[in-house]
């Protein structure tokens, strides 16, 4: 995939009804029964009608929607990987962290969509564009890696990405798995101040005993556009003293 084509599809996700920039709300809930709406209910929603219906959450975390007309909607997978319903213009999606719900509300015409201005960049800059080693661990590591909001995450890590920059020996470690590949989360010189200050995001691609870091990849975590994601930060082998100019540049609106 071409530079271009990649900042196509990464624009395309990000704009999506199911992206990061209408997301409105996002609720902690139990299993139970659940009013919802805008209007004085048990989960007050901040878009759409006064009553939605009733949120029915069954102890497997599974979810259907009665209306108030008789009607029971069934909440089903999601291309995220939750169980979504669409319904009055608007997504809902059962967020599952650690075994725990939330109820996250996307509103599908929300201006901050419709009206995106865009994502700005540095310069493509074909020197940032590095095949580190891919040196797998002795024996894989459960590590935590914290979280906006005070949150935490276990993960298991297998490998580190060895590389040299400028004369410093960088170690970077992958904090999760997307779509099989590994994800770094990485803070730089630049952040806050050229860049989102809590971190950006790098996908690697692995090949035999080599991972290829495309820094001009890099990408603005979901808390850069909304309030209501729950993001990783970088762990401490991730945090560089050098300057990436490269990739996704602070968001216009921060």
């Amino acid at each position: 995939m071409t530079h271009e084509d990649w900042q196509a599809a990464r624009l395309a996700a990000l704009t999506a009804e199911d992206g990061w920039l209408n997301l409105t709300d996002r609720i902690e809930i139990a299993p139970g029964r659940l009013t919802l709406g805008r209007g004085d209910h048990d989960l007050r929603l901040s878009v759409g009608p006064d009553l939605l219906g009733t949120l029915v959450l069954a102890p497997d975390l599974t979810a259907r929607l009665e209306m108030p007309e008789g009607q029971v909607l069934d909440f089903a997978p999601g291309p995220g990987g939750f169980d979504t319903l669409r319904i009055a213009g608007l997504i809902l999606e059962i967020h599952i962290v650690e075994g725990a719900a939330a109820l996250r509300l996307r509103q599908i015409d929300h201006p901050a969509r419709c009206d995106f201005a865009g994502i700005d960049s540095f310069p493509f800059d074909p020197d940032w564009v590095i095949d580190a080693e891919w040196h797998e661990l002795p024996v894989p590591v459960l590590r935590d890696i914290a979280m906006v909001a005070g949150r935490s995450d276990s993960v298991r890590q297998t490998h580190v990405a060895r590389f040299s920059h400028a004369g410093q020996q960088v170690a970077l470690v992958p904090t999760h798995i997307k779509a099989g590949r590994p994800m770094f989360v990485i803070r730089d010189a630049t952040s806050g101040h050229e860049t989102y200050g809590a971190s950006r995001f790098l996908i690697g691609e692995v090949a035999g005993h080599r991972v290829r870091l495309d820094f001009n990849r890099l990408h603005n975590p979901p808390c850069a556009y909304t309030p209501f994601a729950i993001c990783p930060l970088p762990p401490p082998e991730n945090r560089l003293a050098f300057a990436i100019r490269a990739g996704e540049l602070t968001p216009r609106d921060h």
